[in-house]
């Protein structure tokens, strides 16, 4: 906190956050149904202060229940990668050996593929639901989280706190998720924050492409469907664009100040 953009990055999440929370308040009804007049600009009629789009669908509240929708978006992927990732990471710097050789082939594999190609692949085999771009998203990001992982474990396997649990008598199970693990987890909350960021810019272009769901209000969904009119209504591309590059920025102050205050050199340089 006494990094003042990493503070602006809270406070920006925080507003966005409560938006998402309280969507159904400030906007009642669904999104996606017609509203008014389309293609009305913002300002032009009070009832739309946003304006609508080609559908005559209200802009401000696409905006608002795109918050929550494209949050779930970015966290629901993040925690999908890092359940795979870490499992896969801790097994093969833990172990070492065979697994290690086993799992990293198969790391290497999957990031020899383009990610955002992959999710288009996966997404395009499924019907796009959000639970398919969610889980597309997640199995495309998890090699990072596992090669990170890895590396952290490599290097604590053989510390003395891991000696001295091994010496008590504790199993490989308990080693992993009480010792090592929690030792792991600073440049994993870092890698974290920045991840969430990459989800929501990856289903945005997805949602470019026509691979949303249809069915959801989302921030990229509302880019994809009025990108016709960029021309002649440029405000229904320009502001949920804008919404996603403040959410992204504010996930990267984020990042950027937990990566200060979680490593001790940097933390120890700048106190001093």
């Amino acid at each position: 906190m006494r990094d003042p953009l990493a503070a602006l990055g809270i406070a920006i999440l925080l507003v966005v956050a409560g938006i998402a929370a309280l969507a159904g308040v400030i906007s009642p009804g669904d999104p996606l149904d017609m509203a008014g007049v389309p293609l009305q600009w913002p300002g032009a009629d009070p009832a739309h202060p946003l304006g609508t789009d080609s559908l005559g669908r209200d802009v401000l509240a696409g905006l608002v229940h795109g918050t929550r929708a494209s949050l779930m978006i970015g966290l629901t992927a993040a925690a999908v990668s890092l359940s795979i990732g870490v499992a896969v990471g801790a097994l093969a710097g833990y172990f070492g050996g065979y697994i290690d050789n086993a799992l990293v082939r198969m790391t290497e594999l999957f990031q020899t593929v383009p990610g955002f190609l992959l999710v288009i692949v996966l997404v395009a085999i499924h019907t796009p639901t959000l639970g398919v771009i969610q889980l597309a998203i997640g199995i495309a990001a998890w090699p990072e989280i596992a090669r990170l992982v890895r590396a952290e474990f490599r290097r604590l396997r053989d510390s003395d706190f891991v000696l001295a649990a091994r010496a008590a008598g504790f199993g490989d199970g308990h080693i992993i998720l009480h010792e090592v693990l929690p030792n792991a987890l600073p440049p994993l909350i870092v890698t974290t924050s920045i991840l969430i960021a990459s989800a929501i810019l990856m289903e945005s272009g997805l949602s470019f492409l026509g691979m949303s769901d249809p069915n959801v209000a989302s921030w990229g969904a509302m880019i994809g469907g009025n990108r016709e009119h960029i021309g002649s209504a440029w405000f229904l591309t320009a502001l949920p664009g804008a919404a996603i590059a403040t959410v992204v920025f504010a996930f990267n102050l984020l990042g950027d100040g937990l990566n200060d205050a979680l490593n001790p050199r940097l933390r120890r340089r700048v106190d001093q």
